[in-house]
Formats: structure tokens, C-alpha cells, sequence
């Protein structure tokens, strides 16, 4: 049986917000790019196939993430004005939290807009929450959502404009210059990188088993009566930190009903196999 070798610079494994991203860059280089993905591109089993994301600059006292949001956000405007939706995000946290104040002083020394809130003035701008009265609140006002899988499908978009070829197709076997596909196809790179998330430790068990261990959230959407209270910029995302479950939620976006969840590792979960 003939088998199919095609030849690129970079192969990336992982057509999410990563590998999609890394595919257009190295493509702006100049780079042969084959970008690779079983399920295809954004596709409702990946972690960035949802419809909505928080993008947020407060990260306690990780700045580092804090400057990759603030450097991210402006990428993710330029490539279309439906893709970011300002909602302003509220942090709802109590005055003796160390992460709290740790953001607060993170946004401050880089001169990110927020505004800080009691219970009294939380309750009185969104008379729709109820806040403890020992809680106060942190507002970035430039935050907000970013829509999941319409942002991946634009910049993969962006980089098949660049000549990246976009395979469908599952990686089975990986060896030092070549990989084998599950239809046969043999593709060869100098330099492969694989941003498959939590597919990591199925195609690397001996390296990453025991270090990628990925976990099943889930995610609530309530269908509430039509009212401009829960839709934005009424309602911004919210993350309530009083909680020790720390859940977080969205306003109505486009119809969807409100969405809640909760910050925490779930059971362990498999990508391909896991009840969804």
C-alpha cells in the first residue's frame, strides 16, 4: 500500500487556541505549517470549543498572565469585532484575601483600569446580586468574554490564508521525524509541536500520565425571563471568591441564558471516552 508522505517545516497537533495560534505565527515567519486535529478545528471536545471564554487581567501576584492577557486581548480585536464582548468582569472577594489585594496591586503598578466596590455600592450598581456585607469587589471595566470557538475558527481562518495546511486527521503513531495519522498519512517536519491538550498524556503515557491529569467541569446554563438586568453591560461576568467553591458566571450573551460554574478540579476525564 502507497503511503502519503507530506513534507512541512512545523506540524502542529492541535487545531485550539494554542495550536491554532502557533500554526498562524509561524506561518507569519514565512514557515511551511501543516496544522493537524482529529476533530477539526474549535470542535465542541476541546478545551477551547466552547462558546464563551473570560478573558481577565487579575491573576494575584502572577503577573505573567496578567501581562499575557493584557498583551492578548488587542490580538483578539483585530481579527474581528464580534470576537470580544465587553462585559467588565467583577471580582467578588472579602478585604483580607491575599490574592484579592495581590491583583489589586498587580493592576495598579501596570496601570490597568479597575475600580474597587463595597457590599453598599456592589448592591446599589447591580441591585440584581446580593453580595455578603463583608464582601467587597474589584471591576475591570475593559474585560469582558471572548467568544471560544468563533475566535479559534478566525485565526485559523487567518492562517489557511497563509497557506497553512488544516488536516483533519488523528496522530496514532509519533516517531523522532515523522508521524503516522489514523487515514495513513505520514507527515514529516523538522519540528513538531503539539498543543493537544488534554490529549497530551493519550498520545505521551510513559512521559506525561502521571502529569497531565485531566478533569471533567461542568457547566450550568439557566434560561431566565427576558430582562435587560441579566444581559450586558447590566450584568458583567462575575467570580464571587467569598465562596469557597469559588463559582463564576456570565450574563446572557446573544440568547444563551446565564452561564455558571464553579473553579475546581472535577473527576478524572477522558478527552475521547468521557461522558459528556
Amino acid at each position: 500500500m502507497l503511503t502519503l508522505t507530506d513534507v512541512y517545516d512545523i506540524a502542529v497537533i492541535g487545531a485550539g487556541v494554542f495550536g491554532s495560534w502557533i500554526a498562524y505565527r509561524f506561518a507569519q515567519s514565512g514557515q511551511r505549517v501543516a496544522l493537524l486535529d482529529g476533530y477539526g478545528a474549535a470542535n465542541p471536545r476541546s478545551t477551547s470549543g466552547c462558546r464563551s471564554r473570560i478573558i481577565r487581567m487579575a491573576y494575584g501576584d502572577h503577573e505573567v498572565y496578567t501581562r499575557f492577557s493584557c498583551q492578548s486581548l488587542p490580538m483578539w480585536k483585530q481579527l474581528g469585532e464580534d470576537l470580544f464582548i465587553r462585559t467588565g468582569v467583577l471580582w467578588l472577594s472579602r478585604a483580607d484575601n491575599e490574592r484579592f489585594q495581590a491583583s489589586r496591586a498587580t493592576l495598579r503598578r501596570l496601570g490597568i483600569p479597575f475600580e474597587d466596590y463595597d457590599a453598599r455600592e456592589i448592591g446599589k450598581r447591580y441591585p440584581q446580586m446580593s453580595a455578603p456585607p463583608d464582601a467587597v469587589a474589584i471591576l475591570e471595566p475593559e474585560s469582558g468574554a471572548l467568544m471560544a470557538r468563533e475566535c479559534v475558527l478566525a485565526v485559523v481562518d487567518r492562517a489557511q490564508r497563509l497557506a497553512v495546511d488544516l488536516l483533519p486527521d488523528a496522530v496514532r503513531r509519533v516517531s523522532a521525524d515523522a508521524l503516522t495519522t489514523a487515514s495513513g498519512r505520514r507527515v514529516q517536519a523538522g519540528t513538531f509541536v503539539f498543543a493537544c491538550g488534554p490529549w497530551l498524556p493519550c498520545l505521551f503515557p510513559e512521559l506525561l500520565a502521571g502529569v497531565i491529569r485531566p478533569t471533567r467541569q461542568e457547566l450550568f446554563f439557566f434560561g431566565p425571563p427576558p430582562s435587560i438586568m441579566l444581559r450586558p453591560p447590566c450584568l458583567p461576568i462575575w467570580i464571587d471568591d467569598t465562596d469557597p467553591r469559588i463559582p463564576y458566571g456570565f450574563p446572557d450573551l446573544g440568547g444563551d441564558g446565564v452561564k455558571v460554574a464553579f473553579h475546581r478540579e472535577g473527576p478524572a476525564f477522558n478527552p475521547d471516552h468521557g461522558d459528556r
